[in-house]
């Protein structure tokens, strides 16, 4: 189950056959207008729900991949859910790859969240993830923005390359360049960022895969952005109900390593191991969908809503 597995012909270990490559349900995508005046592409789907569920896509990738599991959440009613291009991914971003500083896509979060709350604030509002998208939404708990989630849900979320539960380059998609990385990071500490927009990281796509939507490279800025601060203490700092889902057959990170690592930091947590899943395929994953609308369920009726997520009253939900 956590053996390593033979390299595609593109060098990555991970099954991108297991994406669909149309989604009849796509819905379309529409505009907010993040505090610099960026706009940043979202699609919707559903409209009648007690919980509004942000979707974060991982690295490399854009929104469209979350269709089918978007779309089969929205029409349990379980949640509304909202699936973002992050800065610099998906179509004709200002610089693909790169953002402005270190903590911007929290930012960018914060303001979608932001207009969510304004035009549904009886809605409690969940943040999820799929792999470095889940690492993005780790980083949410630790940072400022933390009070305006009510829970989290994490699809196989990228924690940190040196954690228990990641494969050396992540299964071989992601081919870090650490001498730019250690130098960069020690620039930052002494408050030196002119040399941010480098690049410090690439993915490897099968060519059969890249399209204009793609992104093949983080510049440091980005990868920063992306990934947890610290993860024992981001997620030391989720105070909210929290579930974690992961595939048996993961290529990319050992879920076994999963339960052990989040009962340690936030011990409510709710980690559901879905057998024969893998990385890619897990977001399209029968049971991971049922797992999903299910917790979502009880969510919506188990958990008080914004003005009360602040208590030091953790989630019910079991560990797996």
């Amino acid at each position: 189950m956590d053996g390593e597995r033979s390299a595609s012909s593109s060098g990555t270990s991970l099954d991108f056959a297991s994406l669909p490559v149309e989604h009849p349900r796509l819905a379309e995508e529409r505009v907010v207008t993040a505090r610099d005046g960026a706009a940043l592409r979202v699609r919707t789907y559903g409209d009648e729900a007690p919980v509004d569920l942000v979707l974060v896509h991982g690295s490399g990738a854009f929104n469209f991949y979350f269709a089918d599991l978007a779309s089969a959440i929205a029409d349990s009613g379980a949640a509304v859910v909202h699936t973002p291009d992050l800065r610099g991914h998906g179509a004709e971003p200002e610089r693909r790859g790169d953002i402005d500083y270190i903590d911007q896509l929290e930012d960018d979060l914060a303001d979608l969240i932001a207009e969510l709350a304004a035009a549904n604030p009886e809605r409690k509002l969940v943040l999820g993830g799929h792999s470095s998208g889940g690492g993005l939404a780790i980083r949410f708990a630790g940072g400022p923005h933390a009070e305006v989630v009510d829970g989290y849900l994490l699809l196989a979320p990228f924690l940190q390359h040196a954690a228990p539960t990641t494969r050396p380059r992540s299964g071989g998609w992601a081919t870090p360049r650490l001498g730019r990385i250690i130098a960069l990071t020690m620039l930052n500490a002494v408050g030196i960022r002119a040399l941010n927009g480098a690049t410090v990281l690439e993915f490897d796509m099968p060519v059969e895969r890249r399209s204009d939507r793609v992104t093949l490279a983080y510049s440091f800025r980005m990868m920063s952005g992306i990934n947890p601060r610290d993860y024992e203490s981001d997620l030391a700092a989720m105070r909210v109900p929290l579930l974690v889902i992961v595939g048996t057959d993961d290529e990319a990170f050992i879920a076994a390593r999963y339960p052990e690592v989040f009962a340690a930091h936030v011990p409510d947590a709710r980690v559901a191991l879905v057998e024969g899943a893998g990385h890619l395929a897990l977001v399209a994953n029968a049971e991971a969908t049922r797992l999903s609308i299910d917790w979502l369920l009880g969510f919506a009726n188990g958990q008080p809503a914004r003005p009360g997520r602040l208590s030091d009253d953790r989630g019910t939900a079991p560990v797996w």
